[in-house]
């Protein structure tokens, strides 16, 4: 049967399962644009910025397990996506990102709107196409979305010309594809398990540092077992926040640049650091050459690539991080560890991290506990990037897996409110809250007109400190207050939530707090709260840029403010 490229594109993605796209409509998509009402399974979501589409699949991908898929036009519309292919890319999620390009015959001509976007994304895609061919377009979606789903994964830019769209070609089903460059090896190597369940056996002090690898594998249920069985303590990274539940005996916190004392300290004193499904990122490490100084190392991933980049690896374990716990677990026999536990469960009543103190105005911390309570730890967080992340990884407590949503690797301001919307059109039954700070909002508030015509019920919390609050933190410690570009004036946001026809409060005062939480959660669409915090709150715990895991602070210091 004869289709166009437009077509093809459309049948293509409706086998590939998809059922959302995010996107922007341009010149050079219209002939794609025209045949979508001939695919009812395929909903459009118009978002406002295409940063906006790139993070809201990103956030529907991370959500789902699915790929997500974004759609951009040529030129502006496909740069426009850099920043959230990036982000995509540097935290493993699979995403798939289709943009329009100038007919065949306008390439390398400079025309309107033309941008070579392959050569673009190549540092930041796991592969991209330029496909010239209408015949070639259902083999490419295929691959495309194989790629990206496959072993690590991560972003995949399919880039079409106008005129391809609109070619009649036969459409034939993709055959069956053969990547060798992306298969992997799932089981881990059999000597590099035992060699790793003998260190296990021998350890006196051992760690887990969980990663987002956990939750991308979703294999919550083969970590647990591995830590009841042997007892041992697991901390988690940022982007492994919700790999396991934190009210759990064995569980410690995330550890970091603004982990919990804790964390920091079982790593520090550790004589084994078992590391799954991480890459050992400058801000879980600290200075790396004082990490775990005394502990051998277990790294479990699939990418061969990470192991041993950054730290030291005694033992590396390549492949998929469910099948690797489980093939441990058939063979691990059961340890008691009451002495290392006994010393953690001390240090975590010397060191309180996660104490708020009272006060008559408004204590983000305090704020982020209240979502908590109201929420009764159903809900999914998702953050920008800046104190109101730290804050929301601290005091929320995520018992449920797959539950915090944030921009980890590239740190990626304005990521909240584009992707609590991709997370909550992948799943409207979900309690979504987006916590952002009011620096990272009005980087993409414009979306709350996509989360409007969509009526979804996210709840919004802007921690509003009128800073860039982060960058001040630094200038207070370190840059003798110099408070250079940081000061932030932005709209009413009740009256700009309004203008969207979205309900919204301002809260000025503690004894608001909860009432405000509670009229979010009552109304049945979105819903934006403005928390006015203390404008100089800071983040702590918090380790010194260069200091290792070992210094870190846990009250502002006098020495470094003066």
């Amino acid at each position: 049967m004869k289709m166009t490229g437009a077509q093809i594109l459309c049948e293509s993605l409706v086998r590939e399962g998809v059922e959302v796209i995010f996107g922007i409509i341009g010149a050079s998509t219209l002939p794609l644009y025209d045949v979508f009402p001939q695919y009812s399974q395929l909903h459009h979501v118009m978002v406002r910025h295409e940063q906006g589409a790139a993070h809201a699949a990103d956030g529907y991908a991370r959500a789902t397990g699915k790929v997500g898929v974004c759609l951009a036009t040529s030129g502006p519309g496909a740069t426009n996506l850099v920043t959230g292919i990036a982000n995509a890319h540097l935290d493993s999620v699979p995403v798939v990102a289709i943009t329009g390009q100038v007919a065949r015959a306008f390439l390398g001509k400079d025309a309107f709107q033309e941008i070579d976007i392959t050569g673009i994304t190549l540092p930041v895609t796991k592969h991209n196409y330029l496909v010239m061919d209408a015949g070639e377009l259902a083999q490419t979606i295929h691959e495309a979305f194989c790629i990206a789903r496959s072993g690590r994964p991560g972003p995949v830019l399919i880039d079409i010309p106008r005129d391809v769209f609109l070619d009649e070609v036969e459409f034939c089903p993709p055959a069956k594809i053969d990547l060798p460059r992306y298969r992997t090896k799932l089981q881990g190597h059999s000597t590099q398990i035992k060699r790793a369940i003998r260190l296990i056996d021998e350890a006196r002090r051992p760690v887990i540092i969980a990663g987002h690898g956990v939750i991308i594998s979703r294999a919550y249920d083969e970590l647990c077992v591995l830590a009841e069985t042997v007892q041992i303590p697991v901390i988690t990274t940022l982007l492994g926040i919700s790999s396991f539940p934190e009210s759990h005996p064995l569980s410690f916190g995330m550890l970091g640049m603004h982990g919990l004392a804790t964390a920091n300290m079982a790593v520090d004193n550790a004589d084994l650091v078992i590391a799954i499904g991480m890459r050992f990122d400058d801000r879980a490490t600290a200075k790396v050459s004082a990490f775990a100084p005394n502990a051998r190392i277990i790294h479990i991933d699939i990418d061969p690539a990470e192991v041993g980049k950054n730290v030291r690896v005694d033992v590396p374990i390549v492949g998929d991080i469910g099948q690797i716990l489980g093939n441990m677990n058939k063979s691990i026999t059961p340890v008691k560890r009451a002495e290392w536990l006994k010393q953690l469960n001390e240090w975590k009543e010397r060191h309180p991290s996660l104490e708020i103190r009272d006060s008559r105005r408004v204590i983000p911390q305090y704020v982020i506990r209240q979502i908590f309570e109201a929420t009764h730890g159903e809900a999914t967080i998702v953050t920008g990037v800046g104190q109101h992340q730290m804050w929301a990884a601290q005091h929320y407590f995520y018992d449920k897996p797959n539950t915090l949503i944030s921009s980890g690797g590239l740190g990626t301001m304005g990521f909240s409110l584009p992707a609590a919307l991709g997370v909550k059109m992948g799943d409207r039954s979900r309690i979504v809250w987006s916590i952002d700070g009011d620096g990272s909002f009005q980087m993409t508030s414009h979306e709350l007109a996509a989360i409007a015509q969509e009526n979804l019920a996210i709840k919004i919390a802007i921690l509003n400190n009128g800073y860039l609050g982060m960058v001040r933190q630094w200038q207070q410690l370190f840059y003798k207050r110099q408070y250079v570009a940081t000061p932030l004036t932005g709209p009413d946001l009740v009256k700009f939530a309004d203008s969207f026809g979205i309900p919204a409060l301002r809260v000025e005062y503690s004894k608001e707090v909860i009432p405000a939480i509670q009229a979010a959660m009552e109304h049945e669409g979105p819903f934006l709260i403005d928390f006015v915090i203390e404008p100089e709150e800071n983040v702590y715990p918090m380790v010194p840029p260069g200091a290792s895991l070992a210094q870190l602070l846990e009250e502002s210091p006098k020495e470094i403010e003066s």
